[in-house]
């Protein structure tokens, strides 16, 4: 008699949330040893400078380039850590769904869109825009769109105590988004160092895609079934 003894699943190693932190620490290492001068310096070659993206002699090639290493620079530790934050929140979330590798592609596409619509709405602005922020904000959506009926858990202060309660993801999200149109159609200063258009055009393109890519998930499966 033969016993049929089914193979346990391999775990899918999930590589591209990691890596992307991997990256993002490793540029913000290198930039923590510049002086300021330099800094500044850095910035504007590897973030994404508006004159530069809306400039029609410059290829579109170089454009491209700018727009994806602007994605792994921040302004210092506070911004790095807070993108991480989400990052890890939700990436390794919609890392479970899709493969790495789409991870990935979302990430970058999202924050090029992103970065692309901030710096068209600034392209009379030469400062630099950096940072990971519209980038995350696809991910961000892209968990919305995967898990709807998710609940996010969060600690509310309570006079002196605090309270670990839960949320439905789509009732926070839902009003961060909301802050974000608020802040980009509010905050017209030119002194704000916040790009908060990235931040919608991220989410709704992470939407989208991840709506596009459902189709890929049924495969996946009907894939896993069929080995």
């Amino acid at each position: 008699m033969f016993v049929h003894v089914p193979e346990r699943r391999k775990l899918k190693l999930r590589w591209a949330t990691p890596l992307i932190v991997a990256v993002m620490t490793l540029v913000a290492l290198h930039e923590a040893r510049l002086s300021l001068a330099d800094n500044q310096v850095f910035l504007r070659a590897w973030g994404v400078v508006p004159a530069d993206i809306v400039d029609p002699t410059r290829s579109w090639f170089s454009r491209l380039f700018q727009l994806i290493t602007g994605l792994f620079v921040h302004v210092d530790i506070a911004h790095l850590l807070g993108n991480v934050l989400f990052l890890l929140l939700f990436g390794l979330a919609v890392e479970k769904v899709f493969r790495s590798r789409l991870v990935l592609m979302l990430f970058i596409t999202c924050g090029v869109l992103a970065n692309f619509a901030a710096a068209v709405l600034l392209s009379n602005s030469a400062a630099p825009i950096v940072g990971a922020s519209g980038a995350v904000s696809g991910l961000i959506g892209a968990y919305l769109f995967l898990f709807p009926s998710a609940s996010l858990g969060i600690v509310l202060p309570l006079g002196l105590y605090f309270h670990f309660t839960r949320v439905p993801a789509s009732v926070l999200i839902g009003l961060w988004f909301f802050l974000q149109l608020l802040y980009t159609f509010t905050d017209t200063s030119s002194a704000s160092d916040t790009a908060w258009l990235a931040h919608v055009i991220g989410f709704i393109a992470g939407w989208l895609l991840s709506m596009l890519l459902k189709p890929l998930l049924y495969s996946n499966a009907r894939e896993r079934i069929l080995n």
